[in-house]
């Protein structure tokens, strides 16, 4: 989605002149101190647009003014780990002059747009000298900003990427004309959210005590539920519990299986003001804390972390936002099994009233329910892309005289996909491609995916033609094929799985096949069958685009089907296109990519490149038809005849 920002070249201020939209912007290094000093940034545009007498400052809230720094913390976090390049900021206001009502629009920009930006891997990649990226910046993905943003997106231009989100501003309306004292009134506006520790020193714990303890557990619930991070979990409930029940939070979570005690382990804290969170880390670091194992979940007074931190002398003085008050840990279960603490601080206090604490035990248990069914979907998303990575060909053949380009991104349910591929030589100077989808996933797809790939080697390399390849592989898979599926299926519904349906229909297998063999001239003469599959697309280098198959059957379906093959040259200069359904059949609303012939008008703009540059076009096209991101296995072959 390409979307239009206010730009002033040279300057970082934020301006404002009446009837031109508010815009800010600076660039920032590729350093682990970006995301602190964006957080400053932002925190300051909006500090001068209030000074300013913006209209819609006057719906700058606390809570937007915290949704828009956390948001802004995200991108940049993620732009620093997975791009490494420099980062470009922008934060417009966007006002819409008929109603009254207004935006905040917050645009990340990279220059590495070949790095996805996600924060759902297991792990960070390793940087090209071997070591891995600091945890504590790795970042925690869009999902934490798909909570707080009421739309967000990601454009690809050339040569750089951007994310962008957009945060409603309060309700607000443009005030008449006030007198001095109103810009008296912006001043002290401004500086609280500068400072915004200022407001949060004092709290009233009173609105715990009747309906608003229910509402901020109901709210918690709704965050917490169905994110599949755990550290997204953590990161939600530390920016809850601060600060609007504790002035400062730290959350440390055990690795499964338990860790080795010389291993230290993560700490995660969160504080009301930027400058003690290191001072929090460091002390907690340096001698963690450790319930007894009698203790329950309840909470447990500890001593407060920031004297572990002092000197002893006299004269000492205390480190930037340590103050004595009280703390409180508790444990982190889920199913009888401890996953972690959580330590909560507040300041200038003897004690935490009785029922904030109680509220942050029943806090508690909601994350402990969250991270428990977070590091499930781990395990199973995990497994799945072990087994994945074993279904699918550790490397594909090069053809001679061919230049193939591959994309395949399996949608992340965490689930095992159905699509697969495969480009393997044959006897007789023969070269095999495979491109299928298994309707379904999990484990029966998994099983059929596991049994046709090699069925389909072992039949071309007996020498069948294309067509009886999948005569043989249909009568197969109506045969050894069902029957492993339907005992994988009765093993997942055995173990408490998914639901079985009446028959057995997700089994049937989409595929497209071909064979190529060189040319002495140069190019390459082409044999494909489609069964149930997208069709293969022929692009020629004056732009024409035209099906290189015909459509036939589903495999799996019935058994007496003739399948039938069509042969075409590939010159050189020619390129064929062949995809997967979650290609032709990607959704925005009610569309679909391939209407209207979608597809084959984004491959006939893809004359004249090479394999890689075109399946790279079209992967953007894919991902950019929608602002939601694919829900299906995408798989893309491009052959290009040189």
């Amino acid at each position: 989605m390409q979307r239009d920002t206010v730009q002033r070249p040279g300057t970082s201020r934020a301006g404002y002149v009446p009837g031109r939209r508010p815009a800010s912007r600076t660039t920032l290094p590729g350093i682990p101190l970006a995301p602190s000093a964006a957080r400053r940034f932002v925190r300051a545009a909006l500090a001068e647009w209030t000074g300013l007498g913006v209209p819609a400052a006057v719906g700058f809230s606390d809570r937007l003014a915290d949704d828009a720094v956390t948001v802004t913390n995200e991108l940049v976090t993620n732009a620093v780990v997975h791009a490494g390049t420099t980062v470009d900021l922008v934060i417009t206001l966007e006002e819409d002059g008929e109603e009254p009502s207004a935006a905040l629009v917050l645009e990340v920009t990279d220059h590495h747009p070949a790095r996805p930006v996600s924060g759902d891997d297991p792990a960070p990649e390793p940087e090209p000298s071997g070591e891995l990226p600091d945890p504590a910046e790795y970042g925690r993905g869009l999902q934490l900003v798909a909570t707080l943003a009421d739309s967000w997106g990601i454009t690809y231009r050339t040569g750089r990427k951007t994310v962008w989100a957009r945060l409603p501003v309060d309700d607000w309306s443009a005030p008449p004309v006030q007198p001095e004292a109103d810009a008296l009134r912006r001043g002290l506006r401004a500086a609280e959210l500068l400072a915004p520790v200022a407001r949060r020193t004092e709290r009233d714990d009173t609105v715990w005590d009747n309906r608003g303890a229910p509402a901020f557990l109901a709210e918690a619930s709704d965050l917490l539920a169905g994110q599949l991070d755990e550290d997204l979990v953590a990161a939600i409930a530390g920016q809850l519990l601060v600060p609007r029940l504790a002035d400062w939070c730290a959350i440390r979570l055990e690795a499964e299986g338990g860790r080795p005690a010389a291993e230290p382990h993560p700490v995660r804290v969160w504080h009301s003001d930027e400058s003690g969170a290191e001072a929090l880390r460091a002390a907690l670091e340096t001698a963690p804390l450790t319930l007894p194992a009698a203790v329950g979940s309840g909470p447990v007074p500890v001593p407060v972390p920031w004297s572990a931190t002092r000197a002893e002398g006299p004269g000492d003085a205390p480190r930037p936002g340590c103050r004595d008050g009280a703390a409180l840990a508790f444990r982190i279960t889920a199913g009888g099994r401890t996953l972690g603490t959580v330590i909560v601080g507040r300041e200038g206090v003897a004690q935490v009233p009785e029922a904030v604490s109680s509220l942050i035990e029943d806090f508690v248990r909601r994350l402990g329910l969250a991270v428990g069914a977070a590091r499930a979907y781990t395990r199973q998303a995990t497994i799945s892309r072990i087994l994945q990575r074993g279904l699918l060909p550790s490397k594909v053949a090069d053809i001679p005289g061919v230049t193939s380009a591959l994309v395949y991104e399996p949608s992340d349910d965490g689930v095992v996909g159905g699509d697969f591929y495969d480009i393997f030589p044959c006897p007789g100077d023969r070269w095999c491609f495979v491109l299928g989808d298994v309707q379904g996933s999990g484990p029966e797809a998994a099983v059929v995916t596991g049994l046709a790939r090699p069925w389909l080697r072992l039949l071309s390399r007996e020498g069948f033609g294309v067509g009886e390849v999948l005569d043989r592989l249909n009568r197969l898979l109506l045969d050894d094929a069902m029957e492993a599926a339907d005992a994988a299926a009765l093993m997942v519904a055995a173990a408490g799985g998914q639901q079985l349906h009446e028959g057995t229909q997700a089994r049937f297998l989409s595929l497209l096949y071909g064979e190529v063999v060189p040319l002495p001239g140069g190019g390459v003469r082409c044999t494909v069958a489609s069964a149930g599959h997208p069709l293969p697309l022929l692009l020629r280098p004056d732009g024409s685009v035209r099906p290189a198959a015909e459509p036939q059957v589903l495999l799996g379906v019935v058994g007496d089907v003739a399948y039938e093959s069509q042969v075409f040259d590939l010159a050189p200069g020619d390129t064929l296109l062949c995809v997967t359904d979650g290609v032709t059949e990607r959704r925005s609303g009610p569309l679909m990519f391939d209407d209207g012939d979608g597809l084959a008008r984004a491959l006939a703009g893809c004359a004249g490149l090479p394999a890689d540059a075109t399946a790279e076009r079209l992967r953007r096209a894919v991902h950019e038809f929608a602002e939601q991101p694919p829900d299906d296995d995408v798989a893309l072959l491009v052959l290009h005849a040189d």
